[in-house]
């Protein structure tokens, strides 16, 4: 009999940072707005949880 302890896969991927992502769409020809990077530097001062986050850009720029 085995001791092993199995253990759970985990998903393939990772997390891009906001600079990381900003470099790969400046390759396509995108980039936020003076006024979207102060949205995102307020959210971040307000330490905002992501679906806080989520919710105010959603009501702020989609539709």
């Amino acid at each position: 009999m085995s001791n092993r302890v199995k253990s759970t896969p985990k998903p393939a991927g990772f997390v891009l940072g906001r600079q990381a992502f900003a470099r790969i769409s400046a390759v396509e020809g995108l980039a936020l707005t003076a006024g979207m990077q102060a949205d995102f530097a307020e959210l971040d001062k307000a330490q905002a949880k992501p679906a806080t986050r989520r919710q105010q850009l959603r009501k702020r720029y989609a539709g």
